[in-house]
């Protein structure tokens, strides 16, 4: 199970870059990984966004800065695809288990750089934006 302290995680990023990251994790081993966790994502070193995975396979993402979208993930081979309220397009991702964090590669983009989970919490995502309440 990975548990990388922030600043800890960026460090390694590069490592895991570069680095073969091994084989593709299956819907149930990304559920497993994934489920009532909070991740920050990161990619070249810079914070990308969070992600909270929810139980029945449903997310709550945002991007560094930005309204948080609902949605829900499902396995396509061996890739996870994600399908956010108001975003018409898929966002399928293959995952795996590094030594650097849980890394993503985005489908259709194997030389680009993948995100990388930095920093781990149980907490829930915070959300702010015109469709959250009081």
């Amino acid at each position: 199970m990975f548990r990388l302290a922030p600043f800890a995680a960026l460090a390694l990023l590069a490592t895991a870059a570069s680095a073969d990251p091994g084989t593709p994790l299956t819907a149930e081993e990304f559920d497993a990984l994934s489920r009532g966790r909070t991740l920050t994502y990161a990619a070249g070193g810079q914070v990308y966004g969070i992600e909270q995975y929810l139980p029945g396979r449903k997310v709550r993402w945002a991007f560094l800065g930005d309204i948080c979208k609902e949605g829900s993930w499902f396995p396509d081979g061996e890739h996870i695809c994600f399908a956010y309220d108001g975003l018409p397009d898929l966002q399928c991702w293959t995952f795996y288990d590094t030594p650097g964090g849980l890394s993503a590669q985005f489908r259709g983009d194997p030389a680009g750089e993948p995100l990388v989970a930095v920093e781990d919490s149980p907490e829930p995502l915070g959300c702010a934006g015109p469709d959250v309440g009081v």
